[in-house]
């Protein structure tokens, strides 16, 4: 059985709330969530992503937004903890889901913007 995650782990802001709504709205019903995920490299040494995802397992936890669920999995929640998943949008075409609060891993500084994934082509595919 998966589990609840609370805002105490992950948040995401308004504007990525309603982006992340906007492309879940463009799936088909076999997606059941955005996974967030991790893996080695980027400036601190772990990059984050996200893509749509048709299955939620049992060491899932999973956060409930209206019209769309976020999920992670255990192995990535440690490094996600506190983190806070932004969407900017610079109106040059620009778009990006930007991950703010990097507590475990030494923060922002100059790497505001690892982490992120572009929204153009789709967003989470």
């Amino acid at each position: 059985m998966s589990a609840v995650l609370n805002e105490m782990e992950l948040t995401l802001t308004a504007p990525a709330q309603a982006k992340m709504a906007d492309l879940f709205g463009q799936v088909d019903d076999s997606v059941q969530g955005v996974r967030v995920f991790a893996t080695p490299g980027g400036c601190s040494g772990i990059s984050f992503g996200m893509t749509f995802t048709d299955a939620i397992n049992d060491d899932d936890g999973v956060l409930a937004y209206d019209g769309f669920k976020v999920v992670v999995d255990d192995g990535t929640l440690p490094y996600l903890r506190g983190v806070e998943i932004d969407f900017v949008d610079q109106g040059d075409g620009n778009a990006t889901f930007v991950f703010n609060n990097l507590p475990q891993i030494g923060g922002g500084g100059g790497c505001g913007s690892c982490g992120s994934s572009s929204s153009s082509g789709g967003g989470c595919s």
